[in-house]
């Protein structure tokens, strides 16, 4: 007669493992491989030869495919079995902001920091508050622009920093014996962080494929960089207009190239710090 703590296999009933919940695979959903610790949103699921298998995409663009096994990946912190997706998915997954961090339902604008973070011209703090917006308001940050960086020594002497009084800067351009370098150096201190991203214009930091175009064209330098661009994609001399277009393909950080990702963390994570509150 067979136990009734047993079952057909007769392994004891503490001893089974239980089933994972399982979870559909859809695009953009936010998980994290169980072997490997690699986090990202879901790009694909395809049938190969050894099964069946999902990519991940992290926010700095690096894919990676992973098979779809038992318990085999995170959801915030719980193990999950990942499985095909039916149908579908929605082009966004509630929960994440368009930074790819994780949402606060509800959650009230914090009081501004007497910290700040400057950028050089309009477009650059429209594009960050595309992207990072629910986070800085959540931080309490403030972007403001400077219309380019010449007076940035002056700037920053009146913005006077300090201890709990931290300025970050965005610079368009920053390489090394640039003008943008040699003035971000006369700046730099203990509560002065700036950084940059290589492009002549941040209209470059959003990814051609995003924007529908093959690639940024090559505007020879004296030319004015966005009539230049503007006149070799065959759009309209309307540069507001082609900002606009340009801006409305933004939906994520997915949309942006890594250098200027990882230089806004650096920024956020700058006047963010503990000595802030």
């Amino acid at each position: 007669m067979r136990s009734r703590q047993y079952g057909p296999d007769l392994t004891p009933p503490w001893k089974k493992q239980t089933p994972a919940p399982e979870v559909p695979a859809d695009r953009d959903l936010v998980v994290e491989e169980a072997a490997t610790g690699f986090c990202g949103a879901v790009v694909r699921c395809e049938k190969t030869a050894e099964g069946f298998t999902v990519t991940l995409e992290d926010r700095f663009g690096k894919h990676r495919v992973f098979p779809l096994v038992p318990r085999g990946f995170l959801l915030d912190g719980r193990v999950v079995t990942l499985v095909r997706p039916a149908g579908p998915a929605p082009a966004r997954t509630p929960g994440r902001t368009a930074s790819g961090s994780v949402a606060v339902p509800g959650a009230r604008a914090r009081v501004a920091r007497e910290s700040r973070i400057y950028v050089e011209g309009r477009h650059d703090a429209e594009l960050v508050e595309r992207v990072w917006g629910d986070d800085l308001r959540i931080e309490g940050v403030v972007v403001e622009y400077l219309q380019g960086v010449d007076d940035l020594p002056a700037i920053v002497a009146e913005f006077a920093p300090g201890p709990g009084r931290r300025l970050g800067v965005l610079v368009d351009h920053l390489l090394p014996g640039t003008k943008e370098h040699r003035i971000a150096a006369r700046v730099t201190g203990d509560a002065v962080l700036v950084v940059g991203h290589p492009y002549v214009d941040v209209w470059q930091a959003v990814k051609p494929s995003s924007v529908g175009i093959p690639a940024w064209p090559d505007v020879p330098r004296g030319e004015d960089w966005k009539q230049g661009t503007c006149r070799r994609l065959g759009w309209p001399a309307d540069t507001p207009a082609a900002w606009k277009h340009i801006l409305s393909r933004v939906n994520s950080y997915k949309d942006l190239e890594p250098e200027l990702l990882g230089r806004v963390e650096e920024l956020i994570d700058f006047v963010t710090l503990p000595d802030q509150e």
